[in-house]
């Protein structure tokens, strides 16, 4: 409740009720291992917004280049997919650099793993990606090529209801 002490289950459970495909992705993200919560982001002033809360970087979300230019980049040792590829399979967004920040004022997160960003076009376009982690009680934010890919790199998002 600390994460959403202003929202009550019933205004939860009835835009859950009322749009039934979001719940299937909320149940998605739970399954690869996000642990969904609600957060209230302040551009989505007037939805419910679940978020990947897992400690660590989504267990089924891990070892994924950025995008799909990444992944067809890469000339041996592809990993089996992208995270904006499964991003966009789950239903969901990734968490931007603001985002992010955020979710890291609700507690720690990210203390042994990472997480991919939606990252600007103008840093995609010159074939980078960032993505953040949590050390020494300090929220950093990141960049590197794209196309790599680490056991201990996911990505966590957000849809909204």
């Amino acid at each position: 409740m600390k994460r959403h002490d202003h929202v009550s289950w019933k205004q939860v459970e009835d835009k859950l009720r009322g749009n039934p495909d979001r719940l299937e992705i909320v149940y998605r993200m739970e399954w690869t291992g996000g642990e969904p919560d609600v957060l209230m982001f302040e551009d989505f002033k007037d939805a419910i917004t679940f978020v990947d809360c897992s400690t660590e970087s989504p267990q089924g979300r891990r070892s994924l280049c950025y995008d799909r230019a990444a992944l067809e980049a890469r000339k041996e040792a592809k990993p089996k997919n992208s995270a904006m590829d499964l991003a966009n399979e789950i239903g969901i967004e990734l968490l931007d650099e603001t985002q992010y920040r955020l979710l890291q004022s609700y507690g720690d997160f990210d203390l042994k793993t990472s997480s991919w960003l939606k990252t600007p076009d103008a840093i995609r376009q010159l074939k980078g990606a960032i993505f953040g982690d949590k050390r020494y009680n300090q929220t950093f934010i990141y960049h590197n090529g794209a196309e790599s890919y680490y056991a201990a790199r996911g990505f966590r998002g957000y849809v909204n209801l």
